[in-house]
């Protein structure tokens, strides 16, 4: 008889290596949950739970195995003992499940490795909350340090307020800090809280020095302080060779991929190496819809996709088991180099070589016995790993691989070629295994995340293989690394593709309750599923439901939610912190009056209402609320020109602005009140500024404001009967409302209310509107305590009825039956 087949006579071997590869899991995630637990706590308890453990291991240990014996002897204990022997046999076969050789092994590693991991965490919180650094992060002390860089920046575009100012995050280990005459030699974790220039180039290793305040880290985090850092970074030192190869690779890609489209030159090196700073704002929101926006970032889930490409393609090559796995292995070592190795890089690339070995072997059991040991190794080496969900997604990603996929894999190969089926098993089963985590981490479902990377799972192998070979060519004949980019660029397209159609599919993003009880109806509706799912006649009267129910999904919704309403003629955009409007000028046609903060949002309304053209376009002010998102308003729209205030401040972006419209193409118009334009039944008059206004304000930002262009709008029946009319008033503000009651305030139907609703309105102008009804664009959450809660008082005093976006998302006003009305999007 061959090993792993079963004797007729005893039925079915018994799997012990399969119950040995199983042993290490419970000590793992004992680990993790004692590191996730104990974090949260003081040095002392972590020391009490470490001794605790390590006394209850001993004990165990000692405990004498229970032996077996020959057929027919008994053991003189064997017989109860006492009136009745219940109790006796109950505790002895405790006893003997205790002394039970592979049981106690399973208890006593559990302690241990619970031991192992409290003395750990009692060590590390006993380093970052003690010494110099925590008292003077105690005390709000002004330093200067001098740290060394741990890992990438994340740099954060600055969107909204007056202008472009990037911050960054920086984790960092502090070596030197000063305070007054007192200077420490000292070696701990923090984090830096930068803004302005000089960090998005930073690599890890570098030695920098810095100036700022210190603050307490958050609880339960592993970092001695935070620090708040006044100006820029001051380099003392370059990054290590690898970091150096690294950054030099990762700016040749950069380069050559200049050859291709703006979404693709921003994707590719995203995809490659996790270098998103050039990633359109439109292309990253479609990935985030589609659930793929893990392309883009250097995880284990990321990783196992591009180890199933390589397994695919190496078995197309009729390569061995060991063979495939080196080929992904060498496919994920390649990528994790060019990415930099960084801390999270390296636990990446351990997550998917797990992966890509255990599928490359056909061993997934030994693969979760390799995946527990690596989680068990990682959280001793760094305990605050058990807090961040990074790191949970790579490991339910890996797992879902090694446990889901081999079995969906053989169940799909009796329908369809192997290939096929272990193309959709891979990213599948990774999906399935994730989503307990994304609840509990977003509170969402990613209804099309499995269907998208389906999709677009073939494409990303040929564009990171592509894209790698055009980062280590490119050092060397830059020519030649652009001819290897076309075809990456080809493929990366088809991914956008992919994410923007499934990013417009009804209900591609479901809500679901977040924390444990989503997790608790998460299970019930698994179980629920795989209940129904058995039969097979009952199998089918569920597809059916479901197919029933994709379609009134797909083509009922749509109908019975239609937008834009029929007949609209101004849309205030749902755009955040910001102001975007889109007045009808005609079928697929549009003026739009300013563009929002950023480009995702003004592009996804001006597409939900099918603008192809715009033939005017009004940016009022040079503020990154109102012209952040400029980019997206002209994608893949013809733009006719630009009317801009004739106020310059803040020059900065009002030159970058310009060197925008330039670009395009767009002329740029600086008009004088009065004049006007006609588009189909709108009239468009510009009421203000000015060119020779008097500049007024309480500082730059308020200047600008009141330099903003003000529209009135009159939209006009065919016979030529007046319908209604708006007042766009821009972010003007109470000395240039003034100056408009003084000459004269045209009344009208609707007032978009300066400024967000701010409380720096001008009684007077506000009445001298007479307006019906009142639109505020403005974000649910912003700085600026936005609506003023007088504003609103005063707008409904004066008989306005007030519309917020920040409510009712976008706002559309419509004609019908000869009058205006209001139709918000969230009903």
């Amino acid at each position: 008889m061959t090993a792993g087949q079963a004797d007729p006579g005893r039925g079915p071997m018994p799997k012990s290596g399969i119950a040995h590869s199983l042993l290490l899991v419970a000590p793992a995630l004992a680990s993790w949950a004692a590191a996730l637990v104990l974090l949260g706590h003081s040095a002392v308890v972590g020391a009490v739970v470490a001794v605790t453990a390590a006394v209850a291991a001993v004990a165990c240990w000692t405990l004498r195995p229970r032996t077996s014996r020959p057929p027919g002897l008994r053991s003189r204990t064997s017989r109860p003992s006492g009136p009745s022997g219940l109790r006796t046999r109950g505790t002895r076969r405790w006893v003997r499940g205790a002394r039970s050789p592979a049981v106690r092994n399973v208890v006593v590693g559990v302690l241990a490795c619970l031991s192992a991991t409290a003395a750990v965490v009692a060590f590390k919180v006993h380093t970052v909350s003690t010494g110099p650094v925590p008292g003077l992060a105690a005390r709000s002390a002004s330093v200067t340090a001098n740290v060394v860089i741990t890992d990438d920046p994340r740099v954060r575009p600055h969107r909204g307020g007056i202008a472009r100012r990037d911050s960054a995050v920086v984790e960092a280990r502090m070596v030197s800090v000063s305070a007054g005459t007192a200077r420490f030699a000292v070696d701990v974790p923090v984090v830096l809280f930068g803004s302005g220039e000089g960090w998005g180039s930073l690599l890890p290793s570098q030695r920098v020095r810095v100036q700022g305040r210190l603050g307490p880290a958050e609880p339960g985090e592993l970092t001695a302080a935070v620090m708040l850092v006044r100006g820029p970074p001051r380099t003392l030192s370059g990054p290590s060779a690898p970091q150096t190869v690294a950054g030099a690779l990762r700016a040749g890609l950069r380069e050559a991929s200049d050859v291709l489209s703006p979404d693709q030159r921003g994707l590719l090196p995203g995809l490659v190496v996790g270098d998103v700073s050039r990633l359109d704002d439109q292309v990253k929101q479609d990935l985030t819809t589609a659930g793929l926006s893990h392309l883009t970032a250097v995880s284990g889930a990321n990783l196992a996709l591009i180890a199933g490409a390589a397994l695919a393609l190496a078995r197309l090559g009729g390569l061995s088991l060991p063979l495939r796995a080196l080929v992904a292995v060498v496919a994920m070592v390649g990528f994790a180099l060019v990415a930099r190795p960084s801390p999270s890089v390296l636990r990446a690339l351990v997550m998917g070589t797990i992966a890509a070995v255990a599928l490359g072997t056909g061993r997934p059991k030994d693969g979760v016995a390799i995946l527990s040991a690596t989680v068990l190794g990682l959280i001793l080496f760094d305990p605050g790993l058990a807090r961040q969900y990074g790191f949970a997604l790579s490991v339910f990603a890996t797992g879902g691989i090694l446990v889901l996929a081999p079995p969906w894999r053989e169940r799909l190969a009796e329908r369809m070629p192997m290939l096929a089926a272990e193309a959709i098993a891979v990213p599948a089963a990774a999906q399935a295994a994730v989503t307990p985590v994304l609840v509990l981490m977003s509170g969402k479902i990613d209804l099309v995340a499995i269907p998208a990377n389906l999709l677009a799972g073939p494409a990303v192998a040929p564009a990171t293989v592509l894209g790698f070979a055009a980062a280590i060519v490119a050092p060397l004949s830059m020519g030649a690394a652009q001819i290897l980019v076309h075809p990456a660029g080809w493929a990366v397209g088809w991914i956008i593709v992919v994410a923007e159609h499934a990013a417009e599919v009804p209900m591609a993003t479901i809500g679901w309750p977040g924390g444990p009880g989503g997790l608790v109806l998460l299970a019930v509706a698994a179980v629920t599923t795989w209940a129904l799912l058995r039969g097979r006649a009952r199998r089918r009267i569920v597809l059916a439901l479901l197919a029933g129910a994709l379609v009134a999904v797909l083509v009922a919704g749509p109908v019975a939610s239609r937008w834009p309403p029929p007949g609209w003629l101004l849309v205030a955009c749902d755009v955040g912190q910001g102001d975007a409007l889109a007045v009808s000028a005609g079928p697929g046609k549009a003026i739009v009056i300013d563009t929002g903060p950023e480009p995702g949002p003004v592009d996804r309304c001006l597409r939900d209402l099918d603008v192809r053209q715009v033939p005017l376009m009004v940016l009022t002010h040079p503020h990154l609320d109102h012209v952040g998102g400029l980019e997206g308003a002209m994608r893949g729209r013809a733009v006719g020109a630009a009317l801009v205030s004739p106020g310059r401040v803040p020059e900065r972006e009002s030159a970058r602005v310009s060197w925008r419209l330039r670009t395009k193409g767009v002329p740029e118009w600086v008009m004088p009140p009065g004049t006007r334009w006609r588009f189909g039944g709108a009239e468009i008059t510009v009421i203000a500024p000015s060119s020779d206004a008097p500049r007024e304000g309480p500082g730059e930002g308020a200047i600008a404001n009141n330099a903003s262009v003000v529209l009135l709008v009159r939209w006009f029946e065919p016979s030529g009967r007046l319908l209604g009319s708006a007042l766009l008033a821009g972010d003007l503000e109470t000395e240039s409302q003034a100056v408009l009651s003084r000459l004269g305030v045209p009344p009208v139907d609707i007032l978009k209310v300066p400024h967000h609703g701010s409380g720096r309105q001008d009684p007077a102008f506000l009445a001298a509107t007479r307006a019906r009804a009142a639109l505020i664009s403005v974000s649910a959450v912003n700085d600026y305590g936005h609506p003023a809660p007088l504003t609103t008082y005063r707008l409904s005093r004066l008989g306005m009825r007030v519309y917020r976006t920040d409510l009712s998302g976008d706002l559309a006003v419509t004609a019908r039956e000869g009058r205006l009305g209001i139709v918000t999007r969230k009903g």
